[in-house]
């Protein structure tokens, strides 16, 4: 049982993060059209400026200066470079995007260098937040905190006690997601910069009739939707590893994200990451082979499909594929999406 709630946890504290990366991703593109493929060097570059900010500030401060930075940064390129092609098309836009991936990538390797770097969390995310003791007779309990040693032993050799602690980052990591959304949704439904946004999107001429800068507009959104891919960038840093390989692991998987979801849907996005989060979790942690997986569903194999190399495969093993399985058959069914309003 303790391995389900653990799994299940560490599942939606990854698909958070994941919420966390293609919320601003989903933002800039339902309300500017632009699929940014630079994305997840901003949340690379959110994890350099927290770690090189924390170093004299704390992190604390990092984590609210290191969006801002970011977030300035993308408000720049929109309105240097992005503005100036989006009159030609999407396949500008891409390009460019796509180009500013690489600068991103070698700026940070020249001033950072290429290996890995230890971005510590502060002292009270250090540690479990709470830990998950399964005791054979005595059954589940929880104590928050890190659980004392006498607890996770048992006097008792034929009594079983296994302590499964919940790391303090990640449920940190799980807070700042939910409250992100909950922010972000109450700014583009509740506010008057919400109603603006919505209308420079829907109907620019009446927008930019009624005194609103339209551009403007535009690129403070885009800055928004790079701030909170920084943000992202100082939690899942200093949660996980920074090195300048941090981009292409999760920047494949956020339009996974974004398509499964729904182009365009925040709602769809949140539904998304968390399911793929969840599934990639879970296919990690069990070593069932394909085969065994398949004959405990009732599949009968023959000689020559068990003495196969594919069946010989773990499902951990082929747990990285699964996001993109998931998506092809997405666009099969349901090319929308699982939210989404619009085809393709």
């Amino acid at each position: 049982m303790e391995f389900f709630l653990i799994s299940m946890l560490n599942g939606l504290s990854y698909g958070l993060l994941l919420f966390m990366l293609s919320s601003g991703l989903t933002l800039i593109f339902s309300m500017m059209g632009v699929l940014n493929f630079a994305h997840a060097s901003f949340y690379m570059l959110g994890a350099y400026l927290g770690y090189t900010i924390s170093r004299f500030t704390g992190f604390w401060p990092a984590l609210v200066l290191a969006p801002l930075l970011v977030g300035a940064l993308g408000a720049v390129f929109e309105r240097l470079c992005l503005r100036r092609v989006h009159r030609f098309g999407h396949v500008p836009e891409l390009l460019i995007t796509f180009g500013l991936s690489y600068v991103v990538l070698e700026v940070v390797q020249l001033i950072w260098g290429r290996l890995a770097l230890e971005f510590r969390p502060p002292d009270m995310l250090q540690g479990p937040v709470f830990t998950l003791i399964n005791h054979s007779s005595e059954g589940l309990s929880v104590v928050w905190g890190r659980a004392a040693p006498e607890l996770c032993h048992a006097a008792d050799a034929a009594v079983r006690v296994v302590c499964s602690p919940f790391p303090a980052t990640r449920g940190f990591m799980m807070l700042v997601a939910v409250v992100m959304l909950v922010a972000v949704w109450l700014l583009l439904t509740r506010t008057r910069i919400g109603l603006v946004i919505q209308a420079a999107l829907t109907h620019p001429e009446t927008a930019e009739a009624l005194g609103h800068n339209v551009p403007r507009v535009f690129m403070l959104v885009f800055g928004a939707g790079s701030a909170l891919a920084g943000l992202a960038g100082v939690i899942g840093g200093s949660t996980f590893l920074t090195e300048p390989a941090m981009a292409a692991t999760v920047g494949s998987i956020i339009f996974v994200v974004v398509v499964v979801g729904g182009m365009g849907s925040l709602a769809g996005a949140f539904v998304a990451s968390l399911l793929i989060g969840v599934l990639q979790t879970f296919a990690v942690a069990l070593d069932y082979s394909l085969g065994s997986l398949l004959a405990s569903l009732g599949v009968q194999l023959g000689a020559a499909a068990q003495a196969n190399s594919l069946v010989k495969l773990t499902v951990s093993q082929v747990a990285p594929i699964l996001p993109y399985l998931l998506l092809v058959l997405i666009l099969i069914f349901r090319p929308k999406g699982l939210l989404g309003t619009r085809e393709g």
